[in-house]
């Protein structure tokens, strides 16, 4: 993948790295809605010691909305970014051919 990646994946591989998640940790934290440069604040456990560790936040709101302790496939940022790259250029190769069947 020779492209950069969307700014919005990039800043989830970056809240990645720096807060220590899994995969399925960021997939269900973007399922939920979390805001990747907000999550500074919900991890702070340290300072606080009644707040949960983020993982174990993220996983335990998970379970309250969805019903279910993990999503059933999970895909790491960079996959999903390959997948929707492939999904882009088959809808560019198919719009070329139709114009040029059309010309």
């Amino acid at each position: 993948m020779g492209k950069k990646l969307n700014p919005k994946l990039q800043a989830w591989i970056a809240a990645r790295e720096r807060h220590r998640l899994s995969h399925a940790q960021v997939q269900m934290a973007r399922e939920l809605g979390m805001n990747p440069e907000k999550l500074g604040k919900i991890d702070n456990h340290r300072q606080e010691p009644w707040k949960q560790p983020l993982p174990r936040f993220i996983e335990d709101l998970y379970l309250k909305r969805f019903g279910r302790a993990a999503p059933e496939t999970v895909i790491s940022i960079e996959e999903r970014a390959h997948i929707e790259e492939q999904k882009k250029t088959a809808r560019r190769v198919l719009r070329q051919r139709r114009a040029a069947e059309t010309a």
